[in-house]
């Protein structure tokens, strides 16, 4: 059983609640700022075989985010794979869930660690008869014999994200087989892997506050080993890194009754660009949620209803236009095997291309809001005047 963790702390000139939460699930505590998204960096010579790559993530100490540097670490005994922790959005606050070493592969929140580590299953090598053989096409093997060259192929967007769920996360959900494996024997995290992010979050130039998403230390060749020729610094932070103060996560709110019509004001609101520039490609941008109008003149309510299919129709065929542009640069990449960076750029841009056409369409909404609000609506015809009531004659 593992304790659960309570933190108060300041960051960032934000006040943080950590809320602890059921160690049944391996969770350890709970953030209300989401974890910067992970920076970009090579893996370190395996130093021998037997050794496992154990990916670099962001853990939390009291001065904030602080980076656990990716490391080759030995498995408590052969035949165990590493399942690495990942954040997950719990409703409330970021969650953060334990890594832990198992038979199988459990769900590790669908981030893109590398290394293997593609965001589903772990495709960085195998066991045979109480040996680890290693997949040389994504790992650093240096003179280990125990080699094989398999490609793989990631036929999920690669970005730096480092969280699931959430504003801006990722959506997978684990599979059964996740869930089964999640579920089995677990052996959790090595003393020489504890001590590696003890160690981590005593050096202050691995917190975020200080490295600002690009740590000197960005991955060693063994754990705890801060120094010497098996450290790598981080290339570079990610292209879609933020300050922790515009990281946030905002509660989502409730959907009101399909029943109760909203109001212009929330309307409008719901259309505003920061409600959809969370999203990193164009397949990720969602209609436009319009109340059915409701004027009480039949007329006028038909003449906005046509108003409004016509903008939806406008706003679908610039989402699929999009769209279809950003896949088909995926597609070239995957075919050109492009190199990371190249990736991260290309990821960049379609951020920032959706963020657009989001801007875009929430003016648009907006401009039909005020347009229909500000609309005279037709006076009601007046009744026929009175016929002169005829004299009856005596």
């Amino acid at each position: 059983m593992r304790f659960n963790l309570s933190i108060r702390s300041l960051l960032f000139a934000l006040m943080i609640l950590a809320i602890p939460v059921a160690s049944s699930a391996q969770i350890i505590l709970t953030i209300g700022i989401a974890p910067p998204p992970l920076p970009v960096y090579v893996q370190p010579i395996c130093p021998s075989a037997g050794y496992m790559w154990t990916p670099g993530y962001w853990a939390y100490a009291q001065e904030g985010y602080f980076w656990a540097p990716g490391t080759w670490a030995m498995p408590p005994q052969p035949g165990l794979l590493w399942t690495p922790g990942y954040w997950g959005w719990s409703g409330e606050a970021f969650a953060f869930n334990e890594g832990y070493w198992g038979a199988q592969i459990g769900f590790y929140g669908g981030v893109n660690y590398g290394f293997g580590y593609a965001g589903v299953g772990y495709q960085g090598g195998y066991w045979n008869n109480g040996a680890f053989f290693y997949n040389r096409s994504v790992n650093n093997v240096g003179s280990v014999t125990n080699v094989y060259s398999k490609t793989v192929i990631n036929n999920t967007r690669v970005t730096n994200v480092s969280y699931n769920g959430g504003a801006g996360g990722i959506t997978a959900r684990a599979t059964a087989e996740e869930e089964t494996a999640t579920n089995a024997k677990h052996f959790p995290a090595t003393s020489e892997q504890t001590e590696h992010v003890q160690a981590a979050s005593k050096n202050h130039q691995l917190y975020e506050s200080v490295n600002h998403g690009k740590p000197a230390i960005a991955a060693t060749a063994k754990p705890g080993e801060f120094s010497g020729k098996g450290i790598v610094a981080a290339k570079a932070a990610a292209p879609s890194y933020k300050p922790a103060t515009a990281r946030t996560a905002a509660p989502v709110a409730a959907k009101e009754p399909a029943s109760e019509a909203k109001e212009p004001a929330a309307a409008a609101k719901e259309s505003t660009p920061e409600a959809k520039a969370t999203a990193a490609h164009a397949s990720e941008l969602k209609p436009a949620e319009r109340a059915a109008p409701n004027t009480g003149n039949p007329n006028l309510d038909k003449k906005y209803t046509q108003q409004q299919a016509k903008l939806n129709t406008s706003q679908a065929q610039d989402r699929q236009k999009l769209a279809q542009k950003q896949e088909q640069e995926h597609q070239q990449l995957t075919k050109t095997k492009a190199s990371e960076p190249a990736k991260q750029k290309v990821e960049q841009q379609h951020q920032q291309q959706t963020q657009q056409v989001a801007q875009k369409h929430a003016a648009q909404d907006q401009k039909l809001q005020a347009k229909q609000t500000a609309a005279p609506k037709p006076a009601a015809p007046k009744p026929p005047p009175a016929k002169p009531i005829a004299e009856k004659k005596e």
